[in-house]
């Protein structure tokens, strides 16, 4: 046995002097834990301030308050119903939905445009609210907290740990809150969402759907990763952990209709009616991303990315990805600072003034450097100063792809009135079906490009070959 596990084995009677048992309210059986409710509830209260510090909020005529409406009927039903749930909708395109401690819950936008029922709204909510209802977040944060004091106890009985870096309880605690949860908690979330939502009388079978959709859109996804020469974006997060045709999760299902169940009408039409006009994609505050091109409105700004290379628009920073991700440009903002773009390049690279090229961009103050296989580039537009930095894998691979990095900053301009136009997100439409609908004819009118009929079997479930029959309700994307 090494240094290592003999100094772990060593702190277990330690870290059980500092573990408490607690109460399952799910269960009834006894829990390790490490947090006593009011913990629960004191930290769940910070980590959604921090939530909504990061990320805005999304209404459109009542949408928050209709999913708060369907949480807060789910909520009642659950084995925690004396906690303050809250259920906030996230302006993300990201698909996604996630739970914080005491009964904090998000769903974001880009996971709505999936979703084609109220029932499988709930779905989507129960599942979350399960993961308050049996601490899941707080039994997985208790383990973290235990790792980390067993090892900052080993460190004492082996001074070889002392130097390794160990994570503190807070790191451990951030990193517990929004990871994803074993199958064994899945599944459970799964039982007790299906369980409130019976009680209430929803299909069960709606958690089916849901998961469904989701992995076809990862199947979806990977096929148009393929295509692009990027890595697939693998859905992390809600049901991530089962398949649609999974025997425990159907048995599951079938468990929970002993509570009721499929007596309420699943609440398409109500659903619909309330995503229609949903933004699909960016949303104008991120700018977006149309046809090889980058729109800012309210910055006022516009670029063109590099040909054939992939993008994504994160809250901090425009990435773009060379095919096979050989290379990668990066563009961030910050306060224009008072020194001239060569003396901010300068400084922040320690590189010499002499070495930085200094022609302005369309008429705006610039600079630009390659140095040691990085190419850098700053702008001055507005109040801001946009950085640009460009990294590839090797320097064979950067020598061949920093023409297609310089071009795109060159590209930098102030966004036309033409353009400005192209500037506005994409939103969801409904229409209705008749007998010549075909997703074929309605991807050849869309702007989502060449992909637009997986997208629109995708937000309409009929991926991958279903077609709309007459007088149904469709969406289509403007």
């Amino acid at each position: 046995m090494n240094s290592r596990v003999k100094a772990v084995f060593l702190a277990l009677p330690l870290l059980l002097l500092l573990a408490d048992c607690a109460q399952n309210p799910v269960t009834g059986k006894q829990d390790f834990v490490m947090m006593s409710e009011a913990q629960e509830l004191s930290l769940g209260l910070k980590a959604d301030q921090e939530v909504k510090r990061q990320y805005p909020l999304y209404d459109l005529h009542g949408l928050a308050k209709y999913v708060d409406e369907v949480g807060q009927r789910l909520a009642r039903q659950s084995h925690r119903n004396s906690l303050s749930y809250s259920f906030t909708v996230v302006d993300s395109a990201e698909i996604n939905a996630f739970a914080l401690p005491g009964g904090h819950v998000y769903i974001t936008r880009g996971i709505l445009a999936y979703l084609n029922s109220e029932a499988e709204l709930a779905a989507v909510l129960g599942h979350e609210i399960g993961h308050v209802t049996a601490r899941h977040s707080v039994r997985q944060m208790s383990a973290a907290q235990g790792a980390d004091i067993a090892l900052s106890i080993a460190s004492i009985f082996s001074p070889a740990l002392r130097n390794q870096g160990v994570q503190n309880v807070t790191g451990l605690i951030g990193n517990a809150l929004l990871s994803g949860y074993g199958r064994e908690h899945e599944l459970e979330a799964d039982h007790l969402g299906a369980e409130y939502m019976a009680r209430l009388g929803y299909d069960t079978h709606a958690m089916i759907r849901v998961i469904a959709a989701l992995k076809n859109q990862e199947l979806f996804d990977a096929e148009a990763a393929r295509q692009e020469g990027r890595a697939p974006r693998a859905y992390h997060g809600l049901f991530a952990s089962h398949p649609d045709n999974d025997t425990r999760l159907k048995q599951v299902i079938a468990d929970a209709s002993r509570y009721g169940g499929g007596k309420l009408d699943d609440g398409r039409a109500a659903y619909l009616a309330r995503t229609g006009g949903l933004v699909y994609g960016d949303n104008a505050h991120q700018g977006v991303i149309r046809a090889g091109h980058f729109y800012h409105d309210e910055l006022g700004l516009a670029l063109k990315l590099p040909e054939r290379w992939s993008s994504a628009n994160l809250p901090d920073k425009l990435v773009m990805s060379a095919p096979g991700e050989e290379a990668r440009l990066e563009m961030t903002a910050q306060k224009k600072p008072a020194a001239t773009p060569q003396e901010f390049l300068r400084r922040a690279l320690r590189i010499d003034a002499g070495e930085i090229d200094i022609s302005p961009i369309n008429g705006l103050p610039a600079a630009t450097l390659t140095a040691r296989g990085r190419f850098f580039a700053v702008i001055y537009f507005g109040n801001q100063a946009y950085l640009f930095t460009g990294a590839a894998r090797s320097l064979e691979l950067f020598a061949r792809r920093e023409e297609a990095m310089r071009a795109s900053v060159r590209s930098f301009h102030a966004l036309t009135d033409a353009e400005r136009r192209l500037a506005r997100p994409l939103v969801i439409k409904l229409i209705t079906a008749d007998t010549g609908t075909r997703f074929a004819e309605l991807a050849r009118v869309s702007p989502l490009g060449r992909n637009a009929e997986g997208h629109l079997r995708l937000i309409n479930a009929m991926y991958p070959a279903g077609e709309p029959k007459p007088g149904q309700a469709v969406k289509v994307v403007e």
